[in-house]
C-alpha cells in the first residue's frame, strides 16, 4: 500500500492546537504499516474520553473540548482516522473501506492502547467507525454520547442532504477541506482554523481518503457494510450502559438520526436527551463548551 505523510511544517502554528503528538504503528491490512497520529491528554492513570472525528475533519475539531474535559479530571485520546490529520494517508481511494477503517481503530483502541472504562463520543464518520469497533469489545465502554452520526442498516433511505453531499464529494474538482467544514458549521470559521482543517493535505494526492469517504456510508441493505453495520445493532440491542444523544438542530444530513439509538438501545431509554440549539453538523466547532459539558456530566452521574 502506498501511503504519503503530510510534512510536520505543515501543522506548525495552528490556532489553539498546542498538543503533544502521539504515533502508534498498525497492521495496514495489505502487507505494510501504518502510523496512526492521536492526541493523549490529561492524567495517564484517569478513565478515559475517547472523541472520533468524522469527514473531512481531524483531531483539531476537538481543541475546544479537550480542556474542559481534562480540567473536569479525565483523560482525553483524540485519534486521527486513518487518511486524516497527522495519521498516515494511503494514496488510492481503493485503499480505503469501511470494514478497514474500523479494524484501523480498533488496533489503536484496544490492541495499541488498551482502553478500557472508555467514555466515548463520535461524531459522523466518528460514530460509524466507533460503534462498529464498540460492538466488537462492547465490556471495555462505561458510557456513550453520540451526536450528528449514525449507523446505517442498509434499509433507511438516505437523506437528500446527504445525497447531494455524497455526489458533490464526487464530482467537484477542487475538494476544500476547510471550505467544507467551514459550510458545515453555524459560524464562521476564521481564516487560521480553515487553514488548518486544510493543513493535513498539502494536494489533492492526501485526499483520497476525504474523497472516497461519503461512498463508504452503506445505502442498500446487501452493502457489505451494511451487513455489518446490522450485527453490530445487535449487540447495541444490549447494550445497557448510559447510552446519550446529543444532536444538533441544524443539521439537514443527520436530522432524525438519533431516534434508532433512543428507540433500540437499551441504555439510551428514558434518558434526557440532548439538542445542541444553534449548532450545524459540525457542532464541536459551533458548541463545543455545551458539548463538553454534557460529557462531564454524564461522567458524573456514575
Amino acid at each position: 500500500m502506498e501511503t504519503l505523510r503530510t510534512p510536520d511544517d505543515r501543522f506548525d502554528g495552528l490556532a489553539d492546537y498546542d498538543f503533544a503528538p502521539h504515533y502508534a504503528e498498525i497492521d495496514d491490512l495489505d502487507g505494510g504499516r501504518l502510523r496512526v497520529h492521536y492526541l493523549d491528554e490529561g492524567p495517564a492513570d484517569a478513565d478515559p474520553v475517547l472523541l472520533l472525528h468524522g469527514e473531512p475533519s481531524w483531531s483539531y475539531l476537538y481543541r475546544h473540548m479537550i480542556g474542559p474535559l481534562v480540567a473536569a479530571g479525565h483523560r482525553v485520546v483524540v485519534p486521527d482516522l486513518v487518511g486524516f490529520g497527522k495519521s498516515d494517508k494511503p494514496t488510492l481511494t481503493t485503499d480505503y473501506t469501511y470494514a478497514r477503517h474500523v479494524e484501523w481503530m480498533r488496533q489503536l483502541i484496544v490492541d495499541h492502547l488498551g482502553l478500557e472504562h472508555i467514555t466515548y463520543f463520535g461524531q459522523d464518520w466518528g460514530g460509524l467507525v466507533g460503534l462498529r469497533v464498540l460492538a466488537d469489545s462492547p465490556e471495555r465502554y462505561a458510557r456513550v454520547v453520540v451526536g450528528n452520526t449514525g449507523l446505517p442498516n442498509g434499509y433507511t433511505k438516505p437523506s437528500k442532504a446527504f445525497l447531494a453531499w455524497q455526489n458533490y464529494s464526487q464530482t467537484v474538482d477542487d475538494f476544500q477541506v476547510g471550505a467544507i467544514i467551514n459550510g458545515g458549521s453555524a459560524r464562521d470559521l476564521s481564516k487560521a482554523e480553515i487553514a488548518a482543517y486544510d493543513a493535513p493535505f498539502p494536494d489533492d494526492r492526501y485526499k483520497a481518503g476525504a474523497r472516497i469517504f461519503p461512498t463508504l456510508v452503506p445505502t442498500s441493505p446487501d452493502d457489505v457494510g451494511a451487513v455489518a453495520n446490522r450485527a453490530a445493532w445487535e449487540v447495541l440491542a444490549r447494550f445497557d450502559r448510559p447510552f446519550l444523544c446529543a444532536f444538533s438542530d441544524s443539521d439537514p444530513v443527520t436530522a432524525g438520526g438519533d431516534k434508532p439509538f433512543r428507540e433500540q438501545i437499551p441504555g439510551a431509554q428514558n434518558r434526557p436527551h440532548i439538542t445542541i440549539a444553534g449548532a450545524a453538523h459540525f457542532l464541536q466547532e459551533d458548541k463545543p463548551g455545551e458539548l463538553a459539558e454534557v460529557i462531564n456530566h454524564l461522567i458524573a452521574e456514575g
